[in-house]
């Protein structure tokens, strides 16, 4: 049996911290991509700042920009993060997270877009968050959508409902198979 050595704990209290980070960032990407705006929020602490770019706001007030932005502008959209470097220092940390984000827009060609997001975060009362957050765009693009036969786009889509809100299958419990078509 392995020995709880002071080392021991140490790496486990920082494995233990860079989880609740990155719970924290993928709470913001559901977040926004379901439209559900206290998810969103549970990401910031209430004086959090975050400029995109684009917009730039307290917590609540870019939360709720985003929201009405993508609700006004785009049909579905994704929000996917990759690579993440964090360095933690005490009840603070500074992270670098690769975003891909792809939107369907209405009256446009699907938007496929890249960059990063800077952040620091900060543990209050045990509870990491984003403290400030800059957005970092670096590629916008344009996509063609594939040309997909009626029939084969009715089953890939047949496993929905794909919703930005709560009626989305991602808030199913318990998720359970459907039967099997004969």
């Amino acid at each position: 049996m392995t020995e709880l050595t002071p080392d021991l704990i140490a790496f486990l209290q920082e494995m233990k911290d860079r989880t609740a980070i990155h719970d924290c960032l993928l709470r913001y990407t559901r977040g926004v991509d379901r439209h559900d705006r206290e998810l969103m929020l549970s990401a910031y602490w209430p004086d959090a700042f975050d400029d995109h770019g684009v917009a730039e706001g307290y917590a609540a007030d870019f939360v709720d920009w985003a929201i009405g932005w993508h609700g006004e502008f785009q049909t579905r959209h994704h929000h996917a993060i990759s690579n993440h470097t964090v360095e933690i220092d005490g009840d603070t940390a500074h992270g670098e997270t690769y975003y891909t984000f792809w939107g369907e827009n209405k009256g446009a060609p699907p938007q496929l877009s890249f960059g990063r997001y800077v952040d620091r975060f900060e543990r209050r009362n045990s509870e990491w968050r984003i403290a400030d957050r800059v957005c970092v765009n670096e590629m916008t693009a344009t996509l063609t959508a594939a040309e997909i036969p009626d029939e084969w786009k009715a089953r890939i889509f047949s496993t929905g409902p794909n919703r930005r809100d709560k009626s989305d299958i991602s808030y199913v419990r318990p998720l359970v198979r459907k039967a099997a078509a004969g």
